[in-house]
């Protein structure tokens, strides 16, 4: 694990790409902490290209990426991993990931506060500061206010709770108060988060008989 701080002074200029929301948002990462951002709304593989090309961003000169693995829109962390393999398959260089929940706990300064994302099959990705993401059902979900991040979609019920309120994820705002903590890591084949491996059932092929 690093901090943002160790990678900008170690392995700059980077590129930062995170489309776990709504709103893509990309960054060059220079030596000291010095971050230039561009950010587009729209459907991710269109809209990081066009904050890479807004922000003119020489690819060759990169030397790593850093990228949101999740929680958030599968699609789009899957267009951000899949565009990574790509330029990383023409010029091999390093690559992190951080949880955009943990980002939001850990920046928040609150050990209360409770941040979900929507797993789906009424389970809620859940981070709070000073925890691992993990992943739990919606009747165990701790008792008061929860909170997500703005343009994260959720479809699973709350029944007889307050829905979860929505807080700012603007990357610009909250990576200088987590820029010491160590939320990224090596990432040698770019994907979206998984809290476990999928398990796959045998299937026997049987002929059909009436």
């Amino acid at each position: 694990m690093a901090t943002l701080k160790e990678l900008s002074a170690g392995a700059a200029p980077l590129l930062l790409l995170d489309a776990a929301s709504s709103r893509v948002q990309v960054a060059v990462v220079g030596p000291g902490m010095d971050l230039s951002w561009s950010a587009a709304e729209g459907e991710a593989g269109d809209a990081v290209f066009a904050c890479v090309s807004a922000l003119a961003v020489d690819l060759g000169s990169i030397a790593g990426f850093i990228y949101c693995e999740g929680p958030g829109s599968i699609l789009g962390i899957r267009s951000v991993a899949s565009a990574i393999r790509t330029w990383n398959v023409l010029k091999p260089r390093p690559v992190w990931s951080y949880q955009s929940l943990r980002i939001v706990a850990e920046a928040s300064r609150d050990p209360a506060l409770t941040v979900v994302a929507d797993a789906r099959r009424n389970t809620w990705h859940l981070a709070r500061a000073g925890q691992p993401l993990r992943r739990v059902a919606t009747e165990s979900l701790p008792a008061g206010p929860l909170a997500m991040p703005e343009g994260f979609r959720h479809w699973s019920k709350l029944t007889g709770r307050e829905p979860p309120r929505p807080v700012g994820y603007d990357l610009a705002h909250l990576l200088p108060w987590v820029a010491d903590l160590n939320l990224f890591q090596p990432a040698t084949e770019p994907d979206a988060f998984l809290h476990e491996e999928p398990a796959f059932a045998t299937w026997t092929p049987q002929i059909h008989r009436a």
